[in-house]
Parts: structure tokens; C-alpha cells; sequence
């Protein structure tokens, strides 16, 4: 029997919604911050008066003299004065600025649905824990950042792909709470079945883990390394693949090998995704619908892929190719949660 989401849960649904919007941008702004060499321009984390930037120039000359304290500007931007500074620093504070904005555009409507009594009881504390989890996102953020600080001027590659797997998952909490609101309650289809509900699940796994991939790719700058596909340096398994010992440490620090895992897993997900789409041609309507629009968005994500690592990873590749990712993640949940939906009494 369908049970049609109300007024008022179609109102927090909206709310929970424009919350994931501004992460998916957030996400986005934050690649664009890492490609453009941005992201350790500001040296220290100010929670609370962070929000407000440099109004003159003795503020901005002491800014710059902070990062001119800092390994990257000793080790790699030496060249910079600073109106150079100011081209790399605006794009970390907007990020940091959005990410507040985030917070507050959560925060405020939250009380005040709390206030009026729209929560359902068992909402509630998912509402606390989402917001939780995007206080500690902040704070992992300036983790991330503050490897990059201390002698060598690279943040490190597990700290930045903790940081965005944790985005991800912070996402992926809001915008399936909010498909829960909008859709309450379905009638049972019989024809979908448990084996295909774990299959979508284990989908789902795979493509987090690709996610986690791509951090590992982006902290350690591997794109710009086997600019060919599908080979890499001649041949379809790269020797380097092992070079490390002990050989665990190749599967999150060789760039040949991260790489060549990513490429492999991209290859599973395009797999998963037309097994998924064959077993839902017989269902529903809309839930055809979805597995349509997953099976396009990972074409369009893998020829983004290709192209950005062909193209020596240009910026705008790049970011769309990231925001790409968080395209196929919702989509795989919307496919997901349709599935579940459709399977429950």
C-alpha cells in the first residue's frame, strides 16, 4: 500500500536536498582547490573569525608573510609576491567559507523545524548525526591540510582520500534520508529480487571504493603518470607494480600501481553496472528508468576519465570528472534505494 510523503516531509526533504547540492559544489570547489595548487595557501585554521579575509593590505602582507613560513612557499613558490599569493588563496578560503555556509544552512533550519515540531522522533537524531559528521568533516579537513605543513608540501594522499570518501558518505547519509522522506513507503514488487538488492549494495560498495581510488590518485598526482590508455608505458600491467617493499605499501604509494588499480576498478564498475541493467530491464518502469541513468552516467564518467589522463589532466577535465564521481554515487543510490524500497512490505 503507498503512503504518499506529506507536506511537511516534502518541505524537509527539499531542505535536506539544497544540503546536498551545496556539498556536491563544495566537493567540486574542493578539487579545483587541489588541481590549482591552492589548498596550503592558508596556514592556519580559524574555525570561528575565519570566515572574515584580508580588508586591507598590512592584512594581506601578514598573511602572506605567515605562508611565506610554510615548506611550499620555501620549496616551490618562492617566486610568488603577493598579489600571486591572492590568486591561490582565495580559492582555499572560499572552500572553507562554503563549508561554514553549509553548517549554518543546516543548522538553523533544523532548529527551527525542531521548534515547530515537524521532526518525526525517529529523524531526529540522523539530523544530529549528520551534522556531527560535518563537524568532524571540518576538522579532518585541516588534518588533511596540515600534513602538507610540516617539512614536505604535500598533504598526504590517505588523509586527502579520508577526507573525500568521508564527503562522499556525509552525502550519501543526507540524500538517501531525504529519497526516505520523499518516498515513505512503496508497494511490494515481487519481481524484484533479494539477489538483486544485494547485487545493487555490492554496486554501491564498488563504486565507494573506486571513490577511494581516485583520492589515492589525486594525493599522489598519479594522473599525470601512463598519460596513455589502455596501456601504461607499453604494456596493460605496468612493471613497476611491485616496486615497493613490503608490497602492501604499492597499493597506496606506488604511483603505477594506483593508477593501474583505479583503471581495473573502473573497469568492474562499468561491469556491475550493465549486470545491473540487464537484471532490471523486466522490472518497473521507474526502476528501468534509474538503472538507464546509471549505465549512461559511468560511459560519461570513464570517457571522462580517459580523457582527463590523455589530456595530462587539465583543470576543467578534471573537475568534471570528480564531479562525476558524486553524479554516479547518487544515481546508484537513487537506484538503490528504489530497489530496497520495492522489495519491503
Amino acid at each position: 500500500m503507498l503512503h504518499p510523503s506529506t507536506a511537511r516531509e516534502r518541505i524537509i526533504a527539499a531542505w535536506l536536498l539544497l544540503c546536498c547540492a551545496m556539498i556536491f559544489a563544495m566537493v567540486v570547489l574542493g578539487g579545483v582547490t587541489r588541481l590549482t595548487g591552492s589548498g596550503l595557501s592558508m596556514v592556519e585554521w580559524d574555525p570561528i573569525f575565519g570566515v572574515v579575509p584580508p580588508l586591507n593590505p598590512e592584512a594581506w602582507t601578514a598573511v602572506f608573510e605567515k605562508y611565506r613560513a610554510s615548506p611550499e612557499y620555501q620549496q616551490v613558490n618562492m617566486h610568488m609576491d603577493v598579489e600571486d599569493f591572492k590568486s591561490i588563496y582565495w580559492f582555499e578560503f572560499t572552500h572553507r567559507l562554503l563549508g561554514r555556509t553549509i553548517g549554518t544552512v543546516f543548522l538553523l533550519p533544523f532548529l527551527y523545524f525542531l521548534w515547530r515540531g515537524w521532526l518525526q522522533r525517529p529523524l531526529v537524531p540522523k539530523l544530529i548525526g549528520m551534522f556531527v559528521l560535518g563537524g568532524l568533516q571540518g576538522a579532518l579537513g585541516w588534518y588533511m591540510v596540515a600534513s602538507g605543513l610540516i617539512d614536505n608540501p604535500h598533504v598526504s594522499q590517505y588523509r586527502l582520500t579520508a577526507h573525500l570518501v568521508m564527503a562522499f558518505l556525509i552525502y550519501g547519509f543526507i540524500f538517501w534520508t531525504a529519497l526516505d522522506l520523499l518516498y515513505p513507503a512503496c508497494a511490494v514488487d515481487e519481481t524484484v529480487s533479494r539477489r538483486l538488492r544485494a547485487g545493487a549494495r555490492l554496486f554501491l560498495t564498488l563504486v565507494v571504493v573506486t571513490v577511494s581510488s581516485g583520492g589515492l590518485v589525486a594525493g599522489l598526482k598519479a594522473g599525470f603518470a601512463y598519460s596513455t590508455f589502455p596501456l601504461m608505458d607499453g604494456h596493460l600491467v605496468p612493471e613497476a607494480i611491485f616496486l615497493f617493499e613490503p608490497r602492501w605499501r604499492n597499493f597506496f604509494e606506488n604511483i603505477a600501481t594506483v593508477q593501474f588499480d583505479h583503471r581495473v576498478l573502473a573497469t568492474l564498475v562499468l561491469i556491475g553496472g550493465v549486470t545491473l541493467w540487464l537484471a532490471t530491464r523486466n522490472l518497473s518502469g521507474a526502476l528501468c528508468r534509474r538503472a538507464y541513468l546509471l549505465l549512461g552516467m559511468i560511459g560519461v564518467q570513464i570517457t571522462l576519465g580517459i580523457s582527463t589522463l590523455l589530456l595530462h589532466v587539465p583543470i576543467a577535465l578534471a573537475s568534471l570528472h570528480q564531479a562525476g564521481a558524486l553524479v554516479l554515487f547518487t544515481l546508484t543510490l537513487y537506484l538503490l534505494h528504489g530497489v530496497q524500497r520495492a522489495v519491503r512490505a
